[in-house]
């Protein structure tokens, strides 16, 4: 069940979707329900992170600045249930955050490009990713978006009115056998290289 102040911004973010781009979350039944999952996709927008969200009917847990959380955006960013990353100097203190969440059955929303895509073209995964997944052990839930680049590239101020598309995508289940052979900065990028493969695979249904 949802928060009171999640759902107010779930409800916010559905509607407006639907209302200016049309939102079509294609293979939504797929989408997985129980435990912990990574929800990985593309990142083409600062409209990413609602729009994977408002594709889950529960909520997920998003990764926010670490700056952002000051006065009433922080109350705001821990009602969205949001773990803190220091981006410009990467700790364990954020993975490990992570990896509580997800082993606590939470749905973690990632980009395992890292950062937004100037071209449209997706880009290499990072292999911190693969690093979560080994030590959490999670589900991955690979998804792609379409159209988020062309509403709001990178770089631009502007919102433009575009179809959206958010696919979903097969499940990733990695046997412990896999992430115990998959260690080290070249085991998890292996991992990382997988899932975003899987997300490479999904197809533009506009």
């Amino acid at each position: 069940m949802m928060k009171t102040v999640y759902w107010v911004g779930y409800t916010f973010f559905r509607s407006a979707g639907k209302a200016f781009y049309n939102l079509n979350v294609v293979n939504e039944e797929k989408l997985v329900k129980e435990g912990g999952v990574m929800m990985a996709a593309n990142h083409e927008s600062f409209l990413d992170p609602p729009l994977i969200g408002i594709s889950h009917p529960e909520n997920v847990t998003y990764l926010a600045r670490k700056t952002l959380f000051k006065g009433i955006a922080k109350w705001l960013y821990r009602k969205w249930d949001a773990i803190p990353v220091d981006q410009e100097n990467p700790d364990m203190t954020g993975l490990k955050a992570i990896i509580k969440a997800l082993r606590n059955g939470k749905k973690v929303v990632m980009f395992p490009e890292g950062e937004r895509t100037l071209t449209g073209d997706l880009g290499p995964a990072l292999p911190g990713v693969g690093l979560i997944i080994a030590k959490s052990q999670t589900t991955v839930q690979p998804m792609r978006i379409f159209g988020a680049r062309e509403a709001l590239p990178r770089g631009s101020g502007k919102m433009k009115m575009a179809q959206i598309s958010v696919v979903v995508g097969d499940p990733i289940y990695f046997d412990k056998e896999t992430l115990n052979d998959y260690k080290g900065k070249e085991g998890y990028q292996r991992i990382a290289d997988i899932v975003m493969q899987a997300i490479a695979d999904l197809k533009d249904p506009r």
